[in-house]
């Protein structure tokens, strides 16, 4: 069945959030009196629900102290550390191919939506998308799968008509558990052993090779 619509995550596959996520993680840890080692790896914070990482670097079970570290987080992300981000290579220019090729695009994120928008908005991106998807600041619709299937619902989407393209096992396995399948993008946060296990579909080195898989597709 051809392929029309196009989830897309935002994290690791549009755009590197590297320096804004980290640097607001340490912020937030810092408030609480958790500081983190300076040289202590934290990639792997980049795509899962930021709670959960929250509650897996205090490492004491605390749900009440890991939503404080959240909201800790927030103070600094949401003025600043959003915009703490770059655009991966060929992104626009791909984004705007695939629009004029008739797609429908959607960003799939587990991102707060408000900040994903701002984000779009700020790096001139918003206007490929038919709609704008990610989680809500109560943490509803964090997990992948869940997102996905609101997507679905919400546009009335056929699975069969969609494909997802993301750099974690979160966006490869939250498509799959929709019946949707899916594209790995290999420059992202999501390891060569991650990405091996969950199994895409399609893995590209670049995003501009998205039109090549898709033209093949149809």
């Amino acid at each position: 069945m051809t392929i029309k619509n196009l989830l897309i995550d935002l994290d690791g596959t549009l755009t590197d959030p590297k320096v804004g996520i980290h640097t607001c993680i340490r912020y937030a840890m810092e408030k609480l009196g958790y500081p983190l080692k300076p040289d202590l790896d934290i990639d792997w914070t980049i795509g899962p629900p930021l709670k959960a990482s929250f509650v897996k670097l205090l490492d004491n079970g605390d749900e009440q102290l890991a939503e404080q570290a959240l909201l800790g987080y927030r103070e600094r992300f949401s003025v600043v550390g959003l915009f703490e981000n770059k655009v991966y290579p060929a992104v626009p220019e791909t984004l705007r191919y695939l629009q004029e090729q008739g797609y429908q695009l959607f960003l799939a994120t587990a991102k707060p939506a408000i900040y994903a928008r701002q984000i779009l908005e700020h790096f001139q991106l918003a206007d490929y998308f038919t709609q704008i998807y990610g989680s809500e600041l109560s943490g509803e619709r964090t997990n992948k799968a869940e997102l996905i299937a609101f997507i679905l619902q919400q546009e009335q989407l056929r699975p069969q008509e969609c494909l997802m393209i993301g750099d974690r096992e979160y966006d490869i396995l939250g498509a799959r558990h929709n019946g949707i399948n899916t594209i790995a993008v290999e420059y992202g946060y999501g390891s060569a052993e991650e990405l091996m296990q969950a199994q895409p579909q399609y893995m590209i080195k670049s995003f501009d090779t998205l039109p090549a898989i898709l033209s093949r597709l149809s």
